[in-house]
């Protein structure tokens, strides 16, 4: 049982980072237009140009 006193607080951590993760990728607007880039896959018009 004396593992739990790591763990508990180990994984609580782990979420914290990662819910941090979560909420900073959200910020930067990285979840933004999820289906432009889905339609963008399938059209046959190429470019090769990165996006500006």
């Amino acid at each position: 049982m004396e593992i739990l006193t790591i763990l508990i607080p180990v994984s609580l951590f782990l979420g914290g980072i990662g819910l941090a993760a979560f909420f900073w990728a959200l910020k930067r607007g990285q979840f933004d237009d999820p289906q432009g880039d889905a339609s963008r896959i399938l059209t046959t018009e190429y470019d090769d140009q990165p996006k500006r």
